[in-house]
Protein backbone atom coordinates (compact mmCIF):
# COMPACT_ATOMS: atom_id res chain seq x y z
CA UNK A 1 0.00 0.00 0.00
CA UNK A 2 1.38 3.20 -1.18
CA UNK A 3 2.67 5.31 2.51
CA UNK A 4 -0.01 8.96 2.82
CA UNK A 5 1.22 11.93 1.09
CA UNK A 6 3.10 14.69 3.00
CA UNK A 7 3.04 18.62 2.82
CA UNK A 8 5.39 19.78 0.03
CA UNK A 9 6.27 15.96 -0.63
CA UNK A 10 5.85 13.53 -3.20
CA UNK A 11 2.74 11.24 -2.97
CA UNK A 12 4.31 7.85 -1.23
CA UNK A 13 4.11 5.58 -4.47
CA UNK A 14 6.62 8.03 -6.31
CA UNK A 15 9.40 6.94 -3.77
CA UNK A 16 10.41 3.68 -3.17
CA UNK A 17 10.09 2.50 0.68
CA UNK A 18 12.89 2.61 3.26
CA UNK A 19 13.07 -1.73 1.94
CA UNK A 20 14.46 -0.83 -1.73
CA UNK A 21 16.27 2.37 -1.19
CA UNK A 22 18.74 0.34 0.99
CA UNK A 23 19.49 -2.06 -1.97
CA UNK A 24 19.68 0.82 -4.07
CA UNK A 25 21.92 2.74 -2.24
CA UNK A 26 24.44 0.80 -0.88
CA UNK A 27 24.85 -2.02 -3.60
CA UNK A 28 28.58 -2.21 -2.93
CA UNK A 29 28.62 -2.65 1.09
CA UNK A 30 26.45 -5.99 1.91
CA UNK A 31 26.72 -7.17 4.83
CA UNK A 32 25.85 -11.02 5.99
CA UNK A 33 22.56 -11.89 3.80
CA UNK A 34 21.10 -13.41 6.69
CA UNK A 35 21.84 -10.44 9.01
CA UNK A 36 20.32 -8.08 6.50
CA UNK A 37 17.54 -10.51 6.02
CA UNK A 38 16.73 -10.02 9.84
CA UNK A 39 16.85 -6.32 9.77
CA UNK A 40 14.72 -6.19 6.83
CA UNK A 41 12.31 -9.03 8.06
CA UNK A 42 11.66 -6.64 11.44
CA UNK A 43 11.25 -3.73 9.43
CA UNK A 44 8.73 -4.77 6.71
CA UNK A 45 5.34 -5.56 6.75
CA UNK A 46 4.38 -9.06 7.03
CA UNK A 47 3.55 -10.17 3.41
CA UNK A 48 0.10 -11.77 2.53
CA UNK A 49 1.80 -15.07 0.98
CA UNK A 50 4.59 -16.29 -0.62
CA UNK A 51 3.51 -14.72 -3.78
CA UNK A 52 4.00 -11.19 -2.60
CA UNK A 53 7.88 -11.80 -2.08
CA UNK A 54 7.69 -12.55 -6.14
CA UNK A 55 5.77 -9.77 -7.27
CA UNK A 56 7.18 -7.10 -9.53
CA UNK A 57 7.57 -3.44 -8.21
CA UNK A 58 4.52 -1.75 -10.64
CA UNK A 59 6.60 2.03 -10.33
CA UNK A 60 10.41 0.57 -10.95
CA UNK A 61 10.60 2.53 -14.47
CA UNK A 62 9.90 5.83 -12.67
CA UNK A 63 13.13 8.38 -13.21
CA UNK A 64 12.73 9.87 -10.11
CA UNK A 65 14.38 6.26 -8.83
CA UNK A 66 17.79 7.09 -6.91
CA UNK A 67 20.59 6.14 -8.99
CA UNK A 68 22.63 2.67 -8.06
CA UNK A 69 26.69 3.24 -8.24
CA UNK A 70 28.18 2.05 -10.34
CA UNK A 71 29.77 -1.61 -8.51
CA UNK A 72 31.06 -4.91 -9.64
CA UNK A 73 28.14 -7.04 -10.20
CA UNK A 74 27.68 -9.52 -7.30
CA UNK A 75 25.57 -12.71 -7.71
CA UNK A 76 22.65 -12.34 -5.72
CA UNK A 77 22.04 -14.63 -2.46
CA UNK A 78 20.45 -17.85 -2.93
CA UNK A 79 17.82 -19.20 -1.01
CA UNK A 80 18.18 -21.73 2.26
CA UNK A 81 18.97 -25.23 1.22
CA UNK A 82 15.55 -26.75 1.85
CA UNK A 83 13.65 -24.06 2.16
CA UNK A 84 11.03 -21.51 1.07
CA UNK A 85 12.52 -19.11 -1.54
CA UNK A 86 10.23 -16.71 -0.10
CA UNK A 87 12.87 -16.65 3.28
CA UNK A 88 15.25 -15.62 0.80
CA UNK A 89 16.55 -12.00 1.13
CA UNK A 90 13.57 -9.49 -0.49
CA UNK A 91 16.23 -7.80 -2.76
CA UNK A 92 16.82 -11.01 -5.12
CA UNK A 93 13.27 -11.01 -6.26
CA UNK A 94 13.32 -7.18 -6.69
CA UNK A 95 16.32 -7.58 -9.04
CA UNK A 96 14.86 -7.03 -12.04
CA UNK A 97 13.09 -4.31 -11.21
CA UNK A 98 15.90 -2.25 -9.86
CA UNK A 99 17.94 -2.72 -13.31
CA UNK A 100 19.11 0.48 -14.74
CA UNK A 101 18.80 1.77 -18.27
CA UNK A 102 22.14 1.22 -20.60
CA UNK A 103 24.21 4.39 -20.45
CA UNK A 104 24.35 7.32 -23.37
CA UNK A 105 27.21 6.61 -26.03
CA UNK A 106 29.60 8.90 -24.44
CA UNK A 107 31.43 11.24 -27.01
CA UNK A 108 35.39 10.01 -27.17
CA UNK A 109 38.06 12.67 -25.40
CA UNK A 110 40.13 14.84 -27.07
CA UNK A 111 42.90 13.42 -25.78
CA UNK A 112 41.65 9.29 -26.90
CA UNK A 113 43.96 7.72 -29.32
CA UNK A 114 43.15 9.00 -32.83
CA UNK A 115 43.72 5.49 -34.04
CA UNK A 116 41.72 4.02 -31.12
CA UNK A 117 38.75 6.44 -32.65
CA UNK A 118 39.00 5.52 -36.36
CA UNK A 119 38.07 1.72 -36.20
CA UNK A 120 37.10 0.47 -38.94
CA UNK A 121 33.79 -1.13 -38.47
CA UNK A 122 33.47 -3.26 -42.29
CA UNK A 123 35.77 -6.79 -42.63
CA UNK A 124 39.69 -6.07 -43.18
CA UNK A 125 41.06 -6.36 -46.37
CA UNK A 126 44.35 -7.43 -47.12
CA UNK A 127 46.30 -4.55 -46.72
CA UNK A 128 50.21 -3.63 -46.24
CA UNK A 129 51.61 -3.23 -42.14
CA UNK A 130 53.99 -0.99 -41.00
CA UNK A 131 57.25 -1.71 -42.89
CA UNK A 132 59.88 -3.65 -41.15
CA UNK A 133 62.63 -0.92 -42.29
CA UNK A 134 62.31 2.73 -42.88
CA UNK A 135 61.78 4.03 -46.16
CA UNK A 136 62.46 7.15 -47.86
CA UNK A 137 58.89 7.58 -48.73
CA UNK A 138 55.66 6.46 -47.54
CA UNK A 139 52.78 5.16 -49.85
CA UNK A 140 50.19 7.58 -51.61
CA UNK A 141 47.21 8.10 -49.15
CA UNK A 142 43.79 9.40 -51.29
CA UNK A 143 41.42 10.06 -48.43
CA UNK A 144 40.40 13.26 -47.11
CA UNK A 145 42.07 13.97 -43.43
CA UNK A 146 39.68 16.12 -41.22
CA UNK A 147 42.61 16.35 -38.56
CA UNK A 148 46.54 15.66 -38.53
CA UNK A 149 48.28 16.18 -35.54
CA UNK A 150 52.22 16.37 -35.77
CA UNK A 151 54.31 15.33 -32.71
CA UNK A 152 58.46 16.48 -32.08
CA UNK A 153 60.91 16.71 -29.49
CA UNK A 154 61.71 20.15 -31.35
CA UNK A 155 59.21 23.28 -30.65
CA UNK A 156 57.14 24.42 -33.65
CA UNK A 157 57.11 27.75 -33.46
CA UNK A 158 58.66 28.58 -36.40
CA UNK A 159 55.00 27.69 -37.59
CA UNK A 160 53.30 30.42 -35.61
CA UNK A 161 52.74 34.06 -36.35
CA UNK A 162 53.72 34.35 -40.10
CA UNK A 163 54.87 38.04 -41.00
CA UNK A 164 52.55 39.86 -43.49
CA UNK A 165 55.23 39.52 -46.48
CA UNK A 166 55.69 35.90 -45.53
CA UNK A 167 52.07 34.57 -45.80
CA UNK A 168 51.75 37.03 -49.41
CA UNK A 169 55.04 35.39 -50.14
CA UNK A 170 53.66 31.66 -49.22
CA UNK A 171 49.99 32.65 -52.07
CA UNK A 172 52.34 34.16 -54.63
CA UNK A 173 54.34 30.81 -54.69
CA UNK A 174 51.07 28.47 -54.74
CA UNK A 175 49.49 30.54 -57.47
CA UNK A 176 52.79 30.43 -59.81
CA UNK A 177 53.34 26.67 -58.97
CA UNK A 178 56.64 27.82 -57.49
CA UNK A 179 59.36 25.21 -56.35
CA UNK A 180 60.38 25.26 -52.66
CA UNK A 181 64.24 24.45 -52.50
CA UNK A 182 64.80 23.57 -48.54
CA UNK A 183 68.02 22.45 -47.66
CA UNK A 184 68.13 18.55 -45.68
CA UNK A 185 68.06 20.37 -42.25
CA UNK A 186 67.34 23.99 -41.05
CA UNK A 187 69.39 25.00 -37.93
CA UNK A 188 66.96 28.19 -37.15
CA UNK A 189 63.64 27.37 -38.60
CA UNK A 190 62.06 30.55 -36.80
CA UNK A 191 64.20 32.59 -39.01
CA UNK A 192 64.12 30.81 -42.45
CA UNK A 193 61.97 32.88 -44.35
CA UNK A 194 61.92 30.47 -47.21
CA UNK A 195 60.33 27.56 -44.75
CA UNK A 196 57.73 29.75 -43.07
CA UNK A 197 56.61 30.63 -46.83
CA UNK A 198 56.81 27.37 -47.76
CA UNK A 199 54.63 25.97 -44.99
CA UNK A 200 51.99 28.80 -45.97
CA UNK A 201 52.44 27.55 -49.47
CA UNK A 202 51.06 23.77 -48.72
CA UNK A 203 47.91 24.94 -46.30
CA UNK A 204 46.35 26.46 -49.73
CA UNK A 205 43.61 24.67 -51.40
CA UNK A 206 40.67 25.68 -53.62
CA UNK A 207 36.96 25.13 -52.66
CA UNK A 208 33.44 25.97 -54.77
CA UNK A 209 31.03 26.91 -53.09
CA UNK A 210 32.43 29.34 -50.48
CA UNK A 211 29.49 29.90 -47.79
CA UNK A 212 31.31 31.07 -44.93
CA UNK A 213 28.89 30.55 -42.29
CA UNK A 214 28.59 26.68 -43.34
CA UNK A 215 30.70 23.71 -43.03
CA UNK A 216 31.35 22.21 -46.35
CA UNK A 217 33.41 19.14 -45.68
CA UNK A 218 32.12 17.02 -44.97
CA UNK A 219 29.60 16.63 -46.23
CA UNK A 220 28.11 13.04 -45.15
CA UNK A 221 26.60 13.02 -42.19
CA UNK A 222 27.05 16.63 -41.58
CA UNK A 223 23.67 17.55 -40.76
CA UNK A 224 23.47 17.96 -37.43
CA UNK A 225 26.31 20.34 -37.98
CA UNK A 226 24.47 22.40 -40.04
CA UNK A 227 20.98 22.25 -38.33
CA UNK A 228 20.36 25.65 -37.46
CA UNK A 229 22.31 27.76 -39.87
CA UNK A 230 20.93 29.86 -42.48
CA UNK A 231 20.33 28.76 -45.56
CA UNK A 232 17.92 30.99 -47.42
CA UNK A 233 18.27 29.30 -50.81
CA UNK A 234 16.25 26.04 -48.72
CA UNK A 235 12.55 27.42 -49.93
CA UNK A 236 13.84 29.29 -52.79
CA UNK A 237 13.76 27.41 -56.11
CA UNK A 238 14.88 30.17 -58.73
CA UNK A 239 17.75 30.15 -56.26
CA UNK A 240 18.57 26.91 -56.23
CA UNK A 241 18.67 26.98 -59.50
CA UNK A 242 21.28 29.83 -59.65
CA UNK A 243 23.40 27.99 -57.53
CA UNK A 244 23.06 25.22 -59.56
CA UNK A 245 24.12 26.84 -62.97
CA UNK A 246 27.20 28.39 -61.09
CA UNK A 247 28.17 24.86 -59.97
CA UNK A 248 27.85 23.05 -63.03
CA UNK A 249 30.37 25.65 -64.30
CA UNK A 250 33.01 25.04 -61.96
CA UNK A 251 32.22 21.90 -62.11
CA UNK A 252 32.92 21.54 -65.99
CA UNK A 253 36.10 23.81 -65.65
CA UNK A 254 37.79 21.69 -62.98
CA UNK A 255 37.18 18.69 -65.51
CA UNK A 256 38.53 20.41 -68.59
CA UNK A 257 41.60 21.39 -66.68
CA UNK A 258 41.86 17.64 -65.22
CA UNK A 259 41.85 16.30 -68.97
CA UNK A 260 44.12 19.40 -70.33
CA UNK A 261 46.66 17.61 -67.00
CA UNK A 262 46.68 20.92 -65.76
CA UNK A 263 44.68 19.92 -62.15
CA UNK A 264 45.78 16.70 -61.40
CA UNK A 265 43.05 15.84 -59.05
CA UNK A 266 39.76 17.12 -57.17
CA UNK A 267 37.20 16.00 -55.25
CA UNK A 268 33.37 16.27 -55.73
CA UNK A 269 31.71 15.85 -52.05
CA UNK A 270 27.76 15.43 -51.80
CA UNK A 271 25.28 14.67 -48.99
CA UNK A 272 24.87 11.21 -50.11
CA UNK A 273 28.51 9.83 -51.71
CA UNK A 274 31.71 11.41 -52.77
CA UNK A 275 33.58 11.21 -56.22
CA UNK A 276 37.47 11.39 -56.72
CA UNK A 277 38.44 12.44 -60.46
CA UNK A 278 42.37 11.70 -61.58
CA UNK A 279 44.54 12.78 -64.43
CA UNK A 280 45.82 10.27 -66.66
CA UNK A 281 49.38 9.30 -65.15
CA UNK A 282 48.28 9.07 -61.55
CA UNK A 283 47.70 6.23 -59.42
CA UNK A 284 49.41 3.90 -61.62
CA UNK A 285 46.72 4.87 -64.34
CA UNK A 286 47.11 5.90 -68.40
CA UNK A 287 43.86 7.34 -68.60
CA UNK A 288 41.68 9.54 -66.64
CA UNK A 289 39.66 7.70 -63.49
CA UNK A 290 36.84 8.57 -61.30
CA UNK A 291 36.15 6.63 -58.26
CA UNK A 292 32.80 7.20 -56.21
CA UNK A 293 31.62 6.28 -52.91
CA UNK A 294 30.08 5.03 -50.97
CA UNK A 295 27.07 3.84 -53.67
CA UNK A 296 23.77 2.03 -53.44
CA UNK A 297 22.21 -0.38 -56.15
CA UNK A 298 20.08 2.95 -57.19
CA UNK A 299 22.80 4.82 -57.84
CA UNK A 300 24.65 1.77 -60.07
CA UNK A 301 21.69 0.71 -61.94
CA UNK A 302 21.14 4.64 -62.68
CA UNK A 303 24.91 4.49 -64.37
CA UNK A 304 24.49 1.83 -66.12
CA UNK A 305 21.31 2.91 -67.86
CA UNK A 306 23.18 5.94 -68.58
CA UNK A 307 25.72 3.61 -70.35
CA UNK A 308 27.99 4.34 -68.00
CA UNK A 309 30.64 0.99 -67.75
CA UNK A 310 32.35 1.10 -64.15
CA UNK A 311 33.82 -2.10 -62.18
CA UNK A 312 33.67 -2.71 -58.38
CA UNK A 313 37.08 -3.55 -57.88
CA UNK A 314 37.05 -3.99 -54.20
CA UNK A 315 34.09 -6.48 -54.83
CA UNK A 316 35.93 -7.99 -57.81
CA UNK A 317 39.10 -8.36 -55.78
CA UNK A 318 37.28 -10.09 -52.54
CA UNK A 319 36.08 -12.86 -54.36
CA UNK A 320 38.78 -13.37 -56.33
CA UNK A 321 40.66 -13.70 -52.62
CA UNK A 322 37.92 -15.95 -51.82
CA UNK A 323 38.02 -18.05 -54.81
CA UNK A 324 41.82 -18.74 -54.86
CA UNK A 325 41.79 -19.56 -51.05
CA UNK A 326 38.92 -22.29 -51.89
CA UNK A 327 41.23 -23.44 -54.96
CA UNK A 328 44.21 -23.87 -52.54
CA UNK A 329 42.48 -25.58 -49.85
CA UNK A 330 40.94 -28.02 -52.53
CA UNK A 331 43.88 -28.34 -54.06
CA UNK A 332 45.45 -29.19 -50.37
CA UNK A 333 42.36 -31.75 -49.72
CA UNK A 334 43.23 -33.88 -52.81
CA UNK A 335 46.95 -33.89 -51.80
CA UNK A 336 45.96 -35.30 -48.56
CA UNK A 337 43.75 -37.56 -49.91
CA UNK A 338 41.32 -36.42 -47.25
CA UNK A 339 37.88 -38.87 -47.39
CA UNK A 340 39.72 -41.16 -49.51
CA UNK A 341 38.07 -40.70 -53.93
CA UNK A 342 35.83 -38.23 -52.78
CA UNK A 343 37.33 -35.02 -52.30
CA UNK A 344 38.90 -35.47 -56.06
CA UNK A 345 35.07 -35.77 -57.24
CA UNK A 346 34.27 -32.81 -54.83
CA UNK A 347 37.32 -30.51 -56.27
CA UNK A 348 35.92 -31.13 -59.82
CA UNK A 349 32.73 -30.26 -59.52
CA UNK A 350 31.49 -26.27 -59.98
CA UNK A 351 30.77 -24.18 -57.11
CA UNK A 352 27.31 -23.54 -56.77
CA UNK A 353 26.17 -19.96 -58.05
CA UNK A 354 23.79 -17.59 -58.14
CA UNK A 355 23.56 -17.52 -61.66
CA UNK A 356 22.22 -20.78 -61.79
CA UNK A 357 18.81 -19.93 -61.28
CA UNK A 358 18.16 -18.28 -64.75
CA UNK A 359 14.86 -18.55 -64.67
CA UNK A 360 13.96 -22.25 -66.17
CA UNK A 361 11.85 -24.33 -64.20
CA UNK A 362 11.82 -27.36 -66.51
CA UNK A 363 12.49 -29.48 -63.59
CA UNK A 364 9.18 -28.84 -62.39
CA UNK A 365 7.53 -30.07 -65.47
CA UNK A 366 9.53 -33.20 -64.87
CA UNK A 367 8.05 -33.95 -61.94
CA UNK A 368 4.38 -33.16 -62.82
CA UNK A 369 3.76 -29.75 -60.21
CA UNK A 370 4.37 -27.04 -62.62
CA UNK A 371 1.36 -25.89 -61.94
CA UNK A 372 0.60 -27.00 -58.01
CA UNK A 373 4.04 -24.54 -57.16
CA UNK A 374 3.36 -20.60 -57.22
CA UNK A 375 6.70 -19.58 -59.48
CA UNK A 376 8.57 -16.58 -58.39
CA UNK A 377 8.53 -13.30 -60.78
CA UNK A 378 11.39 -12.30 -62.74
CA UNK A 379 11.85 -9.29 -60.37
CA UNK A 380 12.51 -12.11 -57.45
CA UNK A 381 14.83 -13.93 -59.49
CA UNK A 382 17.02 -10.37 -60.05
CA UNK A 383 17.00 -9.65 -56.55
CA UNK A 384 18.61 -12.94 -56.06
CA UNK A 385 21.42 -12.66 -58.23
CA UNK A 386 22.40 -9.49 -57.06
CA UNK A 387 22.06 -10.04 -53.40
CA UNK A 388 25.55 -10.23 -52.72
CA UNK A 389 25.71 -6.49 -54.67
CA UNK A 390 23.12 -5.05 -52.58
CA UNK A 391 24.56 -5.92 -49.38
CA UNK A 392 27.61 -3.67 -49.99
CA UNK A 393 25.62 -0.88 -50.33
CA UNK A 394 26.92 2.24 -48.18
CA UNK A 395 30.24 -0.01 -47.12
CA UNK A 396 33.78 0.73 -48.86
CA UNK A 397 33.23 -2.54 -50.91
CA UNK A 398 30.35 -0.96 -53.18
CA UNK A 399 33.11 1.64 -54.38
CA UNK A 400 32.84 2.06 -58.45
CA UNK A 401 35.85 2.62 -61.02
CA UNK A 402 34.85 4.80 -64.15
CA UNK A 403 37.71 4.94 -66.48
CA UNK A 404 38.41 6.62 -70.01
CA UNK A 405 36.04 8.69 -72.18
CA UNK A 406 33.58 6.70 -69.74
CA UNK A 407 34.15 9.89 -66.83
CA UNK A 408 32.82 12.49 -69.78
CA UNK A 409 29.60 10.75 -69.35
CA UNK A 410 29.76 10.48 -65.55
CA UNK A 411 30.11 14.57 -65.63
CA UNK A 412 27.39 14.63 -67.58
CA UNK A 413 25.05 12.06 -65.27
CA UNK A 414 26.28 14.19 -62.24
CA UNK A 415 25.05 17.37 -63.31
CA UNK A 416 21.75 16.09 -64.09
CA UNK A 417 21.25 13.83 -61.13
CA UNK A 418 18.66 14.37 -58.99
CA UNK A 419 20.04 12.68 -55.77
CA UNK A 420 23.40 14.69 -56.25
CA UNK A 421 21.36 17.55 -54.21
CA UNK A 422 19.36 16.51 -51.18
CA UNK A 423 15.92 17.30 -51.22
CA UNK A 424 15.00 17.54 -47.51
CA UNK A 425 16.72 18.81 -44.31
CA UNK A 426 19.87 21.36 -43.71
CA UNK A 427 21.34 20.39 -46.80
CA UNK A 428 18.67 20.90 -48.91
CA UNK A 429 19.21 22.45 -52.58
CA UNK A 430 22.91 23.13 -51.68
CA UNK A 431 25.19 21.25 -54.34
CA UNK A 432 28.17 19.52 -53.53
CA UNK A 433 31.34 20.70 -52.40
CA UNK A 434 34.45 20.96 -55.24
CA UNK A 435 37.72 20.66 -53.55
CA UNK A 436 40.78 20.91 -55.97
CA UNK A 437 44.69 21.90 -55.16
CA UNK A 438 44.71 24.07 -58.25
CA UNK A 439 42.62 27.44 -59.32
CA UNK A 440 39.73 26.70 -61.07
CA UNK A 441 36.88 28.80 -62.02
CA UNK A 442 34.50 29.55 -59.25
CA UNK A 443 37.09 28.43 -56.87
CA UNK A 444 37.88 30.51 -53.63
CA UNK A 445 41.56 30.04 -51.97
CA UNK A 446 40.85 28.64 -48.50
CA UNK A 447 44.02 27.63 -46.06
CA UNK A 448 43.93 25.01 -43.32
CA UNK A 449 43.69 25.85 -40.07
CA UNK A 450 47.01 25.31 -37.91
CA UNK A 451 48.00 25.76 -34.22
CA UNK A 452 51.05 24.77 -32.13
CA UNK A 453 50.51 23.59 -28.85
CA UNK A 454 53.26 22.69 -26.41
CA UNK A 455 53.34 20.83 -23.05
CA UNK A 456 55.18 18.05 -20.61
CA UNK A 457 54.54 14.31 -20.84
CA UNK A 458 55.36 11.71 -18.17
CA UNK A 459 57.75 9.44 -19.19
CA UNK A 460 60.14 6.71 -17.25
CA UNK A 461 62.17 8.90 -14.99
CA UNK A 462 60.86 12.31 -15.20
CA UNK A 463 58.93 14.21 -17.47
CA UNK A 464 60.18 15.90 -21.10
CA UNK A 465 58.91 18.54 -23.45
CA UNK A 466 56.91 17.34 -25.87
CA UNK A 467 55.50 19.89 -29.27
CA UNK A 468 52.64 19.61 -31.47
CA UNK A 469 51.32 21.15 -35.12
CA UNK A 470 47.84 20.42 -35.40
CA UNK A 471 45.99 20.96 -38.48
CA UNK A 472 42.27 21.26 -39.18
CA UNK A 473 40.20 21.33 -42.69
CA UNK A 474 40.13 19.16 -45.66
CA UNK A 475 43.64 18.02 -45.78
CA UNK A 476 43.94 16.74 -49.11
CA UNK A 477 46.76 13.42 -50.58
CA UNK A 478 49.26 16.44 -52.01
CA UNK A 479 49.17 18.95 -48.71
CA UNK A 480 49.97 15.91 -46.75
CA UNK A 481 53.13 15.07 -48.36
CA UNK A 482 53.84 18.92 -48.81
CA UNK A 483 53.81 19.14 -44.90
CA UNK A 484 55.85 16.39 -44.45
CA UNK A 485 58.27 17.85 -47.03
CA UNK A 486 58.53 20.95 -45.08
CA UNK A 487 58.43 19.42 -41.13
CA UNK A 488 61.44 17.35 -42.35
CA UNK A 489 64.15 19.96 -42.55
CA UNK A 490 62.32 21.75 -39.46
CA UNK A 491 62.04 19.09 -37.35
CA UNK A 492 65.49 17.66 -38.43
CA UNK A 493 63.71 14.36 -39.57
CA UNK A 494 62.16 13.18 -36.14
CA UNK A 495 58.56 13.84 -36.27
CA UNK A 496 55.21 11.87 -35.88
CA UNK A 497 52.05 11.97 -37.64
CA UNK A 498 48.51 11.08 -36.22
CA UNK A 499 45.81 11.07 -38.92
CA UNK A 500 42.34 11.32 -38.76
CA UNK A 501 40.92 10.10 -42.16
CA UNK A 502 37.08 10.92 -43.37
CA UNK A 503 36.45 7.47 -43.26
CA UNK A 504 34.08 6.96 -46.60
CA UNK A 505 36.99 8.49 -48.79
CA UNK A 506 39.60 5.66 -47.43
CA UNK A 507 37.93 3.17 -50.60
CA UNK A 508 39.48 5.90 -52.52
CA UNK A 509 43.10 4.05 -51.95
CA UNK A 510 41.51 1.20 -53.71
CA UNK A 511 44.01 0.37 -57.30
CA UNK A 512 42.17 2.12 -60.01
CA UNK A 513 44.55 0.28 -63.19
CA UNK A 514 45.73 -2.89 -63.97
CA UNK A 515 48.49 -4.49 -62.95
CA UNK A 516 50.30 -4.51 -66.18
CA UNK A 517 49.11 -0.79 -67.88
CA UNK A 518 51.81 1.37 -68.71
CA UNK A 519 51.98 4.72 -67.88
CA UNK A 520 53.61 7.63 -69.93
CA UNK A 521 51.81 10.42 -68.84
CA UNK A 522 53.67 13.51 -67.78
CA UNK A 523 52.21 16.30 -65.98
CA UNK A 524 54.83 18.89 -66.01
CA UNK A 525 52.42 22.11 -65.26
CA UNK A 526 49.80 20.19 -62.49
CA UNK A 527 50.67 22.99 -59.83
CA UNK A 528 52.42 19.96 -57.82
CA UNK A 529 55.67 19.59 -56.38
CA UNK A 530 57.61 17.33 -58.19
CA UNK A 531 58.65 15.26 -55.69
CA UNK A 532 54.85 15.47 -54.84
CA UNK A 533 53.70 14.39 -58.11
CA UNK A 534 56.41 11.16 -58.05
CA UNK A 535 54.13 10.18 -55.00
CA UNK A 536 50.73 10.39 -56.04
CA UNK A 537 52.01 8.33 -59.77
CA UNK A 538 52.32 5.60 -57.91
CA UNK A 539 49.58 2.73 -57.78
CA UNK A 540 47.83 2.43 -54.39
CA UNK A 541 48.57 -0.29 -52.06
CA UNK A 542 46.35 0.49 -49.10
CA UNK A 543 43.24 -1.38 -50.17
CA UNK A 544 40.25 0.41 -48.57
CA UNK A 545 41.86 1.54 -45.57
CA UNK A 546 44.34 4.51 -44.82
CA UNK A 547 47.12 5.57 -43.18
CA UNK A 548 46.41 5.94 -39.19
CA UNK A 549 50.56 6.85 -38.07
CA UNK A 550 53.03 7.86 -39.99
CA UNK A 551 56.59 8.84 -38.31
CA UNK A 552 60.01 10.02 -39.30
CA UNK A 553 62.51 9.09 -37.88
CA UNK A 554 66.04 9.60 -39.37
CA UNK A 555 64.62 10.86 -42.44
CA UNK A 556 62.86 8.05 -42.91
CA UNK A 557 59.05 6.75 -42.87
CA UNK A 558 57.29 3.93 -41.52
CA UNK A 559 53.37 4.37 -41.05
CA UNK A 560 50.26 2.00 -39.90
CA UNK A 561 47.22 1.66 -41.77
Amino acid sequence: MAAPAEPGHSPGFKKPPALLRLKRKRPGRRSDPAAAAAAEAAAAPAPRGSAAARRRNPFSSLDNAPRRAAAAPQPPAAAPAGGDPSAAPFWQFLEPACEEKPPGRAEPAESSDILALSQDLHSPVAVPKAPSSPRQEFPADWSIKTRVLFMSSQPFTWAEHLKAQEEAQGFAQHCRAAEATLPRSVQEPRLCTELRCAFQQSLVYWLHPSLPWLPLFPRLGADRRMAGKACPWAQDEALQQVLMSDWSLSFTSLYNLLRARLCPYFYVCAAQFSVLFRAAGLAGSAVPTAAVAPTTRGLREAMRSEGIEFSLPLLEGSRTRRQRSSEESLETDAAEGLGGGSSLEDAGEPAPSDDDDDGSFSWLEEMGVQDKVKKPDTISIQLRKEKHEVQVDHRPESLVLVRGSNTFTLLNFLISCRSLVAVAGPQAGLPPTLLAPVAFRGGTMQTLKARTVSGRARVQGGFEDVFSLEVLGPVLPHALHALTLVLGPAQRGDFRALLSPHEPSAAFNACPAPAQEDVQQDLPACGLHPKTLDQLRQCPTLGKSSIRLLEMKDYAYTWKA
